[in-house]
């Protein structure tokens, strides 16, 4: 059946609750586990005239979302062990998270993508948009949605 799991994960709650459906399975199945986290891109000021306003450079941006992605990938392996299973773990820099776990499900050759839900509805999931919705949309790999 599935031989290679990607997770995809944001830190949250409800993507440490996909990481056990993800662990749960891949161990059931005797797959291989991976997680990504997707850094977002450096969005500076609109106008160069509020330069001065800003008091986050790139620099500190890439250094500090590269902390964050190291932390969560950490927690997120060792949450792995607790569930009985080994999880590589990498993390990607898109402007788009959705293309991110994309990417990194076929660069890894994953069949199968878990992903959280937040359950957003109306206009709050007009708004803001769904990530979960949006892997579902493009990809061509099976996902496994949880709540």
């Amino acid at each position: 059946m599935f031989k290679h799991i990607l997770v995809a994960t944001d830190g949250s709650e409800l993507s440490g609750q996909a990481l056990q459906a993800g662990a749960e399975l891949a161990k059931a199945l005797g797959a291989r586990l991976s997680a990504v986290y997707v850094m977002p891109t450096y969005a500076g000021p609109a106008f160069s005239e509020y330069v001065a306003y800003s008091n986050l450079s790139n620099d500190t941006f890439v250094r500090d979302t590269e902390a964050e992605a190291n932390r969560v990938l950490e927690t997120t392996a060792a949450q792995a062990r607790q569930f009985g299973v080994e999880c590589t773990t990498s993390s990607t820099r898109r402007a788009h998270p959705y293309e991110g776990v994309i990417e990194t499900a076929n660069d890894k050759a994953c069949d199968l993508i878990v992903m959280a839900s937040h359950g957003r509805r109306g206009v709050s999931a007009m708004v803001l948009g769904s990530e979960t919705n949006k892997v579902l949309t493009h990809s061509k790999i099976p996902v496994l949605v949880c709540r």
